[in-house]
């Protein structure tokens, strides 16, 4: 039977009880439904949402890192990538049918492996969004730079617009976009999913585009040889590009804002998928096609670089696709950054971070203390490291969330056989156990200072458990037990 935790009253007092306390999902799906957010959001808004925060990553901003891992063989990086998120967005569309909250793979941790691996779930995606808005934002400055190059000839000075590991002193674009966006999310739920919808459909124009434009001087022999840096290659590229397929994890947050999220985000999240794959691995080939792949690296703004490089500088495309950029990339940093402040506001509601994330301002429906500072630390964080440290760090912690989400899809499945889902994996306990295989697979692709930093991060956030989570935590203060 499902209860408010599964360890005794008398055994929470010893260490190993408080670990492993766990969340109801009963008591999960009540907090949800009483949530002071409000519930704006259709299944199109959903979906838009999820491509918002998907949508131009990997592609406008990380591509031109990738191809030099992988060759032309990153068109297979991201299907490998998007085979990977497939296995992970079945979970993910499951249960948050099942919990339809704003905690997304940290609520579901919670209801399945217990508070620590809850709290370390939580702590990850802190890291995955984080990073992940602030590496958009650097990316969405370089092409800010190469859009001002293409239209009035100048460009800003490195030392405002490059970190101080990448030859300059603070990266201001970077900073600004990240502010900019918090000022929407402050206006309310509603008004910065419209914003995202205008936004969305002006990147697909913009990716089409490019399309259409570079098979012009397509060119077959440019995919010869196809793995020319080998499997590890290719491999390495999809870890490196799998932070790009962080927005159904976006959309799951949006649970307390959804009008019908039992039946509206495990539609939206598998629908995202599929529509965000398919463009990225059309834009990869006709990238590819159109410039061979040794003169993609040292590229920033990369697809309006193959169009420059390629089709000609003195046509008007690059900077239509300047412009479309510039606008995936800031959809990208709204979303993102949304389902960051939703995660925190969730945490705070359990107690393992400081309540102030989770005040919702009466009019708006919005965490304004929690966005105000989430934004704070994402700009600092933005303005100062540099691209590709952001993009692995983002990488590593996405790839642990989604592992543990697939592990508790069967741990669910076996606890809680009767439970009322939406959808449910087809194949279980196969498919989450092959997504499982799939993320420790581009987990080991990772280099070694990925997972120095992954460490540290992780030491970090149990010595902050340790010191407040495992002593606030609102089950700690429990005083239902186990019927």
């Amino acid at each position: 039977m499902d209860t408010v935790g599964t360890v005794p009253a008398t055994d929470r007092r010893r260490t190993g009880g408080r670990l492993t306390r766990r969340q109801a999902v009963r008591t999960l799906v009540g907090e949800a439904a009483g949530s002071p957010l409000k519930r704006t959001m259709g299944v199109a808004q959903l979906t838009l949402l999820s491509v918002g925060a998907t949508l131009g990553t990997g592609i406008f901003v990380v591509l031109g890192q990738a191809v030099p891992q992988a060759g032309p063989a990153v068109v297979l990086s991201f299907v490998l990538a998007g085979v990977t998120a497939l296995f992970s967005a079945l979970s993910y569309a499951e249960l948050a049918g099942m919990i339809p909250g704003s905690g997304s793979s940290y609520s579901y941790a919670y209801a399945t492996l217990g508070e620590l691996v809850a709290w370390v779930c939580g702590w990850c995606l802190i890291l995955e969004y984080g990073v992940s808005v602030a590496a958009v934002a650097v990316g969405w400055g370089q092409y800010v730079n190469e859009l001002l190059e293409l239209t009035l000839g100048l460009s800003l000075p490195e030392s405002l617009s490059a970190p101080p590991g990448a030859g300059g002193v603070l990266n201001v674009p970077a900073a600004l976009i990240v502010v900019l966006a918090m000022v929407v999310l402050l206006r309310g739920a509603k008004e910065s999913a419209v914003a995202n919808t205008v936004m969305v459909a002006v990147k697909i124009a913009a990716l089409v585009l490019f399309c259409a434009v570079a098979f012009t001087a397509f060119r077959a022999g440019n995919f010869r040889p196809l793995f020319p840096l080998g499997a590890a290659g290719m491999s390495a590229g999809a870890a490196s590009l799998f932070f790009s397929y962080i927005g159904f994890d976006a959309a799951s947050t949006a649970g307390e804002e959804a009008r019908d999220p039992q039946r509206d985000l495990p539609r939206a999240i598998i629908l995202s998928l599929v529509l965000v794959t398919a463009l990225y691995v059309l834009v990869a080939v006709a990238a590819l096609g159109a410039m061979p792949w040794p003169r993609f690296a040292g590229t920033e703004a990369t697809l309006s670089e193959v169009l420059v490089r390629a089709v000609g500088g003195g046509s008007l495309w690059p900077v239509l696709l300047s412009v479309g950029a510039v606008v995936a990339t800031t959809s990208v940093v709204l979303t993102v950054q949304y389902g960051q402040i939703r995660i925190l506001f969730a945490m705070a509601r359990d107690g393992l971070v400081p309540p102030l994330f989770a005040k919702v301002h009466p009019r708006t429906g919005v965490p304004r203390a929690g966005t105000v500072i989430v934004s704070g630390f994402i700009a600092v964080l933005a303005a100062l490291v540099p691209l590709g440290s952001l993009a692995d760090a983002t990488s590593i912690g996405t790839l642990f969330a989604f592992m543990l989400v697939n592990v508790a899809v069967v741990l669910l499945r076996r606890r809680d056989p009767d439970a009322p889902r939406s959808f449910r994996v087809p194949f279980s306990p196969v498919t989450p156990l092959l997504g499982v295989a799939f993320c420790g697979y581009m987990l080991c692709s990772l280099g070694a200072d990925t997972w120095i930093a992954f460490g540290a991060w992780l030491a970090a956030g149990l010595v902050v458990y340790g010191l407040y989570g495992i002593r606030h935590s609102k089950l700690a203060t429990t005083k239902e037990d186990p019927a």
